[in-house]
């Protein structure tokens, strides 16, 4: 190995480990800060110069995530997750109910909308919700956190791992779909199930007298945002099912909902920070790929990747829950397209990132954003009492993702 190649992977495994933790000791540094110090580092040392660097920033990635958010910040001041929260209440009979609802309305929402904002905007809600119905909420804050994974594995846009591999794959919204929604739906099944089986004692008791209980603050909507921005994201489903390109119509959509009377700092509420971890990310990574770092990891990971579904899936369950699911779909896309069946490769290395996420509080930025909220609100969600649900819906949603793309080949 190169001198240059040795230190590139030095400080490459010092990124992804920062990452992989979330912070740096002693320093007041986030995942995004990291990415972008790593990346600068990088191109200083000249692992990658800066015309490489721009060319690994993967744009049309950048934009389907901003305009994603656009969308998702106009659904809120709409009061959509309100409305949903509400209903939610108003449907929930018993404890088993309530946990199917908040697990139904995570997953399709996180399958539709990114499962970073569903649970940001879903944790404070729930906790709400269990506090007014005299409910232990950690049940159903893992089953908000486990849903928002197991719903987001169904579309390209549901989470970022799956945006890098539907821009990278090409492959349309609707295939992708077909293959992975039934795994989605399975998964949420069994979420539900391993939550009710892992959490007896919350649900064997019944409700007390839920027809008076009411949510602390009223719901509140603003009718016309709210019908102008569910026309418009029923017109982006209709343009991902018609086929057309995916970054395109998000961001024609995004561009409808920015024609508005409402201040332009309401309507961009843009995730700086998660823009620019992945910019950083796509760069590090970049630097992998430039210096032959990849080549030679490949060399020794040959085997794994090319045996097939169940060996790519667990070496990338494995990779993710080391570096994170981002940086391991970065890692393994060059490789992936070159694999034999290349559809089938990359909708297993998105099954298996995206569900991966559910084995420990850290798997996933999901995981981690209900926890962390959640403690912002007094209510401490374990990282052991995580894990008691966390690991089986993982192994068994795993099993039935691998199954399952092994017989739709």
């Amino acid at each position: 190995m190169q001198p240059l190649m040795i230190i590139t992977a030095v400080i490459v495994l010092l990124t992804y480990a920062g990452v992989a933790i979330g912070r740096v000791p002693w320093l007041r540094m986030n995942r995004a800060t990291i990415a972008l110090v790593g990346a600068a580092i990088l191109i200083a040392i000249g692992s990658i110069n800066e015309n490489q660097a721009y060319a690994a920033l993967d744009i049309g990635t950048i934009l389907l995530l901003a305009a994603m958010m656009v969308i998702n910040a106009n659904l809120r001041m709409a009061g959509f997750f309100n409305v949903v929260t509400d209903g939610v209440l108003r449907l929930a009979k018993g404890p088993r109910i309530l946990l199917a609802l908040v697990i139904i309305a995570a997953g399709v929402l996180s399958a539709i909308f990114l499962n970073d904002p569903v649970c940001i905007l879903f944790t404070p809600l729930v906790i709400e919700l269990c506090i007014r119905l005299k409910r232990d909420p950690i049940p159903y804050l893992v089953g908000l956190a486990t849903a928002a994974n197991v719903g987001s594995t169904a579309t390209i846009t549901g989470n970022p791992q799956n945006l890098i591999i539907g821009q990278a794959s090409g492959i349309p919204f609707l295939t992708f779909l077909a293959h992975l929604g039934p795994v989605a739906v399975i998964g949420l099944v069994i979420c539900w199930g391993i939550i009710v089986l892992f959490y007896p004692k919350e649900f064997k008791q019944k409700f007390e007298d839920k027809p008076t209980i009411e949510l602390s603050t009223k719901t509140t909507t603003y009718p016309p945002l709210l019908n102008r921005t569910l026309l418009v994201v029923g017109g982006l489903m209709i343009a991902f099912l018609a086929g057309l390109p995916i970054v395109s119509s998000a961001c024609v959509a995004a561009g409808l909902l920015l024609v508005s009377r409402l201040r332009p700092s309401k309507l961009l509420a843009i995730d700086c920070e998660l823009l620019a971890f992945f910019g950083g990310l796509f760069i590090v990574t970049g630097a992998i790929e430039v210096t032959g770092l990849s080549k030679q990891l490949f060399v020794v990971a040959s085997p794994l990747i090319h045996g097939g579904i169940p060996a790519l899936s667990l070496s990338t369950a494995v990779l993710s829950n080391v570096v994170s699911n981002v940086p391991a779909v970065l890692l393994l896309r060059p490789e992936n397209g070159t694999l034999p069946n290349a559809q089938q490769a990359w909708l297993t290395l998105a099954m298996s990132s995206t569900l991966a996420g559910n084995f420990t509080l850290l798997g996933s930025a999901a995981t981690l954003i209900v926890a962390e909220v959640a403690a912002a609100r007094n209510v401490k969600l374990s990282f052991t009492a995580y894990l008691k649900a966390g690991i089986p819906i993982t192994i068994l949603t795993m099993a039935v993702g691998i199954v399952w793309l092994m017989v739709v080949k």
